[in-house]
């Protein structure tokens, strides 16, 4: 746990925040800062900085939040209309918390970004 990390305040429960989906691996949560109807990180319980530092051990840990994406996309009534998940890496990226996440938009036509 990196003990400035808004994100690993969380996953132990030092930040009190509504969570969609609690395991031993990731939760997921609303974005405070929505840019779509459905905007949700799913985020891992161990901290990782971001994309560049994942490494062949957290493998579970990345199929656990794609698993977890699909099912709150599910459950969230995206699934069949389609939904964007991506991973913002660094600050031109807008990534604002430097921990690794995974955002789940839908709920309108998103096109193309980037």
């Amino acid at each position: 746990m990196d003990e400035a990390c808004l994100f690993c305040k969380m996953a132990v429960g030092q930040v009190d925040v509504p969570k969609l989906h609690d395991d031993d691996r990731v939760f997921a949560i609303r974005d405070i800062n929505p840019r779509a109807p459905l905007h949700l990180l799913i985020v891992p319980k161990q901290h990782i900085a971001d994309a560049r530092a994942v490494a062949a051990a957290d493998a579970v840990t990345l199929a656990r939040m794609f698993a977890v994406a699909a099912r709150l996309a599910e459950s969230e009534g995206v699934a069949k209309r389609g939904f964007r998940l991506a991973f913002n890496v660094g600050e031109e990226a807008g990534m604002t918390i430097p921990h690794l996440h995974m955002h789940l938009l839908g709920g309108r036509f998103l096109g193309a970004e980037g």
